[in-house]
């Protein structure tokens, strides 16, 4: 794979944090998605074998550029299920985790991938208290594996673990170094979620400055920043980006596949060319895999995206669906609900009995919804349909009686 097209992105020299102004002057912004890998580590989380791969063949589908499947060192059924979906003929490139240990790569060349990550952390915490190493020993390692897997014709992705917490210079000079050695790309591991955007762009900004090699975004969502910082190194000029659907990953999780793609759509005015229609599916399925609900409140395939039940809100709704909503809820694979409850108003019953065939005065509306909100208050929650037809047949039973 050849980033070629990707040489000319602007990406120094911004002073304001408009990201409209930069994202639609860039080429392409590749996604690479690491469900298989960063999602499925998940505290708890397992993915079947047939799971990995019906995972693998939708996000080719959706339009993913390179699906991140694995651990091939890890042996056994990993191994096995890696080389089936290296072998499925995506039209995404399949990637390969690996250490910056030659075995490792050895068996991501046994599965078959196009592609590797070869990772190894740069922070000094890192560095001295969990490797037990220094910065030359760092330096070493990923040439000499970056090396090895070039010789075997494969795409590089070097991983710069717990980048954010790196020493900058250091940071620079491992990418010079990787560049050297022949990696094709370094991904900027923001691995415990530390960074704000501000602080992204002005480090991915230096970094690219001084490196000149493409940069991806791997970014955590401790501190609930994951997808805004993704998109400060797009802006700082960052190509590609490391996400997983439903935000799945190691403790508070990614940044998701799909906010990525349809915050870069709609707020940076850059259509990435996904099949965005398959979203909500894709959602669904990830997360009966992963035995993890997708909360109704989840950015955009969470079912209350397109639930709207305050009474100005729905009006608005009712008259034009762009008053509340930034895209059509068919555009990610969900539908619109008027929920009614404590606050709905007269025009959302209106307009709900409607869908059931029942035409109801404004004043019929108005009373009815009287009765809605003691119920709904009673209950706790909104009204299902077969309890609003109720209240509407009680409702008419006693004006009849009023009128005879």
């Amino acid at each position: 794979m050849s980033n070629n097209d990707l040489k000319d992105i602007p990406n120094n020299g911004l002073k304001d944090f408009d990201i409209k102004e930069v994202l639609p002057k860039i080429h392409k912004v590749m996604i690479d998605d690491t469900t298989l890998r960063d999602g499925e580590q998940t505290a708890g989380v397992v993915f079947a074998n047939e799971e990995k791969i019906r995972i693998a063949k939708l996000l080719d589908a959706v339009g993913v550029r390179q699906i991140e499947a694995g651990v091939p060192a890890m042996g056994g059924d990993e191994k096995a299920t890696i080389k089936k979906i290296a072998g499925l003929g995506l039209n995404a490139s399949v990637l390969g985790w690996n250490r910056a240990v030659l075995k490792d790569i050895q068996h991501s060349i046994d599965c078959g991938v196009d592609a590797v990550a070869i990772s190894v952390a740069v922070s000094d915490i890192h560095i001295k208290n969990k490797l037990k190493k220094d910065r030359q020993w760092v330096l070493d390692s990923i040439s000499k594996a970056v090396d090895f897997a070039k010789k075997n014709n494969l795409y590089v992705s070097v991983n710069a673990e717990d980048a954010s917490r790196a020493e900058l210079d250091f940071l620079i000079e491992f990418g010079l170094n990787a560049k050297e050695a022949g990696a094709d790309r370094l991904r900027f591991c923001d691995t415990i979620g530390l960074l704000d955007p501000f602080q992204t762009h002005r480090i991915v900004s230096n970094l690219i400055k001084e490196t000149g090699i493409d940069i991806e975004m791997h970014t955590h969502n401790d501190f609930g920043m994951a997808t805004a910082n993704a998109l400060a190194g797009v802006k700082a000029g960052a190509t590609w980006v490391n996400t997983t659907v439903n935000g799945l990953g190691e403790r508070a999780g990614n940044a998701a596949l799909e906010e990525v793609v349809m915050a870069t759509k709609y707020i940076g005015k850059v259509d990435l060319g996904f099949k965005t229609e398959m979203f909500r599916e894709l959602s669904e399925y990830v997360a009966l895999a992963s035995a993890r609900s997708v909360p109704i409140w989840k950015a955009i395939v969470g079912t209350n995206v397109f639930a709207h039940e305050s009474g100005i809100h729905a009006d608005g709704i009712i008259k034009d669906p762009k008053t509340y909503e930034a895209f059509s809820p068919e555009e990610v694979g969900l539908t619109r609900q008027l929920v009614i409850g404590k606050h709905s108003g007269g025009n959302s019953i209106r307009s709900k009995f409607h869908e059931y065939g029942i035409e109801v005065t404004s004043e019929e509306a108005q009373e009815i919804l009287t009765e809605v909100r003691k119920t709904a208050v009673e209950l706790k929650r909104a009204l299902f349909d077969k309890e609003l037809v109720y209240i509407y047949k009680d409702y008419k039973s006693r004006h009849k009686r009023h009128l005879n």
